[in-house]
């Protein structure tokens, strides 16, 4: 058994309360590390789109029609 499997198997005997709370510090410790990648990727997306909208390339509609659209999209999915 690799110390991983040892580790693994005593994190796993944890009470669920603990395991939660394990999840989401590991969870966190993860979105830590990838924060500035992922936020400048996000910019260029939308300093990209943005660009798209302000040419005319891309029409935007109003949230309350896309809403709508959904709602009816998801009750004939039923």
């Amino acid at each position: 058994m690799t110390d991983f499997d040892k580790i693994t198997s005593n994190l796993l005997a944890l009470p669920v309360e603990k395991r939660a709370t394990l999840a989401e510090i590991l969870i966190q410790s993860l979105d830590e590390k990838e924060s500035d990648h992922v936020r400048s990727n996000w910019l260029l997306e939308i300093q990209r789109r943005d660009q798209e909208i302000r040419s005319g390339q891309d029409v935007t509609k109003p949230a309350e029609l896309v809403l709508k659209e959904v709602r009816a999209k998801l009750r004939c999915a039923k």
